[in-house]
């Protein structure tokens, strides 16, 4: 998987395909918030987060709430750039949030 930035444009028409995320003010970060059922649902969900985090080698900032979960993603290696990588991680966890109860 590449490592170079990617282009305004780019960023912008990976985002067409992720709902619900958005890019930071600076544009150097994608972040997205999820609703779940209770503070045991979204603890639930970081640590299967955190095991997709692992498996792909690359990981998000992420904060857990009482019924919440935020990610704010970039990539650290080139600069806190977006990078394919970063969209990567964003499909692996859009993937696994509908199990979660997470909206």
């Amino acid at each position: 998987m590449s490592l170079e930035p990617l282009s305004q444009k780019d960023i912008e028409d990976r985002l067409r395909e992720l709902p619900g995320w958005s890019l930071s003010e600076g544009h150097d970060r994608i972040s997205r918030r999820y609703h779940l059922a209770s503070h045991f649902a979204a603890t639930a969900m970081v640590v299967h987060v955190a095991q997709v985090q692992e498996e792909l080698g690359h990981h998000s900032d992420l904060t857990l709430g009482y019924n919440t979960i935020a990610l704010s993603v970039n990539t650290h290696a080139v600069g806190g750039a977006l990078t394919e990588r970063d969209f990567q991680l964003a499909h692996r966890i859009e993937e696994i949030a509908p199990g979660h109860g997470a909206g």
